[in-house]
């Protein structure tokens, strides 16, 4: 059999995490009901955009150029998230490491070198 008393902890870590959340969702909208400021009308309740009303529909297609812009945002992000790693562990990890790096840098640099002659960072 066995012991499920060594779970208690975690199942009340879990519900205490649960219990917060749920007070940190649902206490603003009740404060908000019982002191009046949930008085909805015609212009709250109406779609914006960057603070002024939509003109084009919902649905439409997105240009491709908007999606590469995110994807090669996301590359060079994801870049910074390996640099700082590198940058704590470069004492532990020594020359090696730091070749290893500069190659990477070295890729990413012959990449954006490519994306910037394709044109690919001109927004018109």
């Amino acid at each position: 059999m066995v012991d499920l008393t060594q779970y208690l902890p975690i199942l009340l870590f879990l519900g205490v995490a649960v219990g917060l959340s749920a007070l940190f969702v649902f206490l603003p909208m009740g404060v908000s009901r019982l002191t009046g400021a949930h008085n909805p009308d015609a212009e709250k309740l109406s779609e914006y955009e960057c603070g002024f009303p939509a003109f084009e529909e919902p649905r439409d297609r997105f240009d491709v150029r908007f999606y590469l812009i995110a994807i090669l945002f996301i590359v060079f992000d994801l870049e910074a998230a390996f640099l700082f790693p590198w940058a704590v562990s470069l004492d532990l990890t020594g020359w090696p490491g730091w070749i290893t790096m500069m190659t990477f840098l070295v890729e990413l640099l012959i990449g954006l070198a490519y994306v910037w002659k394709k044109g690919a960072l001109d927004w018109e």
